[in-house]
């Protein structure tokens, strides 16, 4: 069942108690603030909240002082920063790690990970090339489709940390992204997209959470399924 946490922000100081909180996929944090001028603000832009939270009806995200108390639900995996708007410089921040269902029964991700999976739900049609690098990271490059039609690459690298890695992604976009010679670098830029949280349950299969800042995308979670492996990279 799902649950609802508590964080306090400032009161005696400049910091959210506690500062770093692990939940679970569909739990509620409840922010409450104990004193001073502030609020909680996403760095990834999911959330902003105060006196009520931007963009879900409830309120405004304007930092106040207030007695204010706000809750966010998270309904992806992955890691979620946050500050004070006022009082980042000061070091007032914190996150919130969000967990997905059946993280026990989730393997170690090695190298052994790189390859091509598919979304075994939706017959291969979407995907990522997926490549574990040095220094305990992953590399993904996602083949999708944007809300509206049409193809959406996205991609990025973020750090595994055990059975998980959390990759902050950005999409390439603008007029200039055209077939050569007709492709104009001048004309193309990457545009922050939100976050991937990938998780295996074997060497076949997995999971990949996304929690997108583009509107149209939303978060959620897909199936994959392992498709190719390169030669001499064993798994585990």
């Amino acid at each position: 069942m799902a649950a609802t946490h508590t964080v306090t922000v400032g009161g005696s100081g400049l910091r959210f108690s506690p500062r770093e909180l692990t939940i679970a996929v569909g739990d509620s944090v409840t922010f409450t603030n104990a004193g001073g001028f502030h609020n909680v603000h996403a760095q990834d832009g999911s959330f902003r909240c105060a006196n009520g939270c931007d963009g879900d009806g409830s309120g405004d995200g304007t930092p106040s002082n207030s007695s204010w108390s706000a809750t966010v639900t998270f309904n992806a995996a992955g890691a979620f920063p946050y500050t004070c708007d006022v009082h980042a410089d000061s070091g007032m921040t914190g996150t919130i790690t969000v967990e997905g269902g059946g993280g026990g029964n989730n393997v170690p991700i090695t190298s052994g990970f790189t390859g091509t999976w598919v979304d075994s739900g939706a017959t291969g049609s979407m995907g990522f090339g997926i490549e574990v690098l040095p220094g305990n990271n992953l590399l993904a490059e996602g083949y999708t489709f944007a809300p509206d039609g049409g193809q959406s690459w996205i991609g990025g690298v973020g750090p595994i940390s055990g059975s998980s890695a959390v990759v902050t992604v950005t999409t390439i976009d603008g007029p200039g992204g055209r077939f050569p010679p007709n492709f104009d670098p001048s004309q193309v830029q990457n545009t922050p997209w939100g976050t991937l949280t990938f998780t295996f349950t074997d060497c076949g299969h997995g999971q990949v959470a996304w929690n997108s800042t583009v509107p149209g995308y939303g978060s959620g979670t897909m199936p994959l399924l392992r498709v190719t492996q390169p030669a001499g990279i064993t798994c585990p």
